[in-house]
C-alpha cells in the first residue's frame, strides 16, 4: 500500500508519460492552525483531477477551479499564499486565521519524477532540489539529518523511506502491524528465524528475513529514524535483539507482554551490559491504552504509541498499557493475560 506522497509522485509520472499538463503543489510554510503540515503534497492535472492534499479541501477547490477556468499556464515554479486575511482564512477553511504558503511547480520530463521513483524503488532516501527560478531539478542521496529547506532560489525536499520499522516475529499481529506501518511511510522488515512462522507469511512491500533478530538489529545499523517492536514472547529471540536495539539510536524500542512478563524481561536485560538509562527506553507493556483485544486493534495501539514518541508527545499526555486506567474509587483485580 502506497503512502499518499508516493501516490502523488506515481500519478504525476503517469500524467507526464501521457503528455498531460500537470503541476505539483507542496506546502512550504504554515502559520496558525493550518490543516496540513509542511511537506504535504498534491498533484493537479489539466482537467482538474487531483491526488493528495494540502488543506482541508477548500484550497484544493480553489486550485481546481483556477485550472478548469484558465488551464495550466505556469512555465516556472511560483510561491502562492492562502489565508493571509481573516476573510480568506474563513473562505479557505483555515482555523484560527491560519495561513499556508505553497510552491506550485509545473511538471514535465525535466522534473525527473520517473527517475525519482526508480531511486525510491531501490529504497534510497533522495534529496530533490528544485530551482525556483528555472524549474531545473537535481537529485542526490540525502545526507544524514537532512531536512526540507526552502530558500529564495531553491526548494529541497526529501523522498523515500524516512522511517524504518523492524518487527521481530512473523505472527498474525505482525501482519496487521506491517500493513498499517507500510501505509504510514515506514520501510518495514519482519525478522523470524522460525520456519513454521514464516511459511505463508507475506505482506506486499515488506521484507521478511530469517536471520537471528540480534544479528538483524546489528546489520540494520539503526538510527534515529528507526523503531523496533518485539512480538515473539520468546526470550531467546527477543532479549538479545532488544539489548542491541536499546544501545542504538532507534527512537522507539518496544516489546509485547504482560506487566509480569515485562518486569521479568527487564530483570533479565539488567544481567547484560545495559545501563539503567538504556533499559528505561524500553516500552512495555507495549502500546497505548485503548481497550484493545484483537490483533488489529493492538496493532493500532502500538503504532499510536510509536507515532506519539516519534512526534515528541510528552509522556505525561499518554496513557500507556503499563498504566491501564481504572475508574476512581473502584477496586479492580487485574488479570495478566500477556496479550499486550
Amino acid at each position: 500500500m502506497d503512502s499518499i506522497d508516493l501516490e502523488v509522485l506515481k500519478t504525476s509520472a503517469a500524467w507526464i508519460a501521457c503528455g498531460r499538463s500537470c503541476e505539483l503543489v507542496t506546502v512550504i510554510k504554515t502559520w496558525g492552525s493550518s490543516p496540513r503540515p509542511i511537506g504535504a503534497t498534491l498533484a493537479i492535472c489539466e482537467d482538474g483531477t487531483v491526488i493528495g492534499s494540502v488543506s482541508g479541501g477548500c484550497i484544493e477547490d480553489d486550485l481546481i477551479a483556477r485550472v478548469r477556468d484558465h488551464g495550466i499556464l505556469r512555465t516556472a515554479p511560483e510561491i502562492v499564499s492562502y489565508g493571509i486575511t481573516a476573510d480568506e482564512a474563513h473562505r479557505f477553511g483555515l482555523p484560527c486565521g491560519g495561513t499556508i504558503e505553497l510552491a506550485i511547480e509545473p511538471l514535465g520530463s525535466h522534473s525527473r519524477i520517473a527517475e525519482l521513483l526508480e531511486r525510491l524503488d531501490r529504497h534510497e532516501l533522495v534529496q530533490r532540489r528544485l530551482d525556483l527560478r528555472t524549474g531545473a531539478v537535481d537529485l542526490s542521496v540525502a545526507p544524514p539529518g537532512a531536512q526540507m529547506q526552502v530558500g529564495e532560489h531553491a526548494m529541497v525536499t526529501l523522498h523515500g523511506p524516512r522511517w524504518r520499522l523492524l518487527i521481530i516475529g512473523a505472527g498474525q499481529l505482525s501482519r496487521f502491524l506491517a500493513q498499517i506501518a507500510t501505509a504510514m511511510d515506514y520501510r518495514v522488515t519482519v525478522c523470524d528465524p522460525r520456519e513454521e512462522y514464516r511459511a505463508g507469511w507475506h505482506v506486499d512491500g515488506v521484507q521478511l528475513v530469517h536471520d537471528m533478530p540480534d544479528d538483524t538489529v546489528t546489520a540494520m545499523r539503526l538510527d534515529h529514524r528507526s523503531a523496533v517492536v518485539a512480538l515473539t514472547h520468546d526470550p531467546k529471540l527477543d532479549d538479545l535483539a532488544l539489548m542491541e536495539a536499546l544501545k542504538s539510536d532507534a527512537f522507539y524500542v518496544g516489546a509485547i507482554g504482560s506487566r509480569v512478563n515485562n518486569r521479568k524481561r527487564r530483570e533479565r536485560l539488567l544481567q547484560f551490559d545495559l545501563t539503567p538509562a538504556q533499559l528505561a527506553r524500553l516500552h512495555g507493556p507495549i502500546g497505548l491504552y485503548i481497550g484493545s483485544k484483537t490483533p488489529s486493534e493492538i496493532a493500532i495501539s502500538i503504532l499510536a504509541e510509536l507515532t506519539a514518541t516519534k512526534n515528541g508527545v510528552p509522556t505525561a499526555m499518554l496513557v500507556p498499557h503499563a498504566a491501564t486506567p481504572t475508574a476512581p474509587g473502584t477496586d479492580v483485580c487485574v488479570v495478566e493475560t500477556g496479550a499486550v
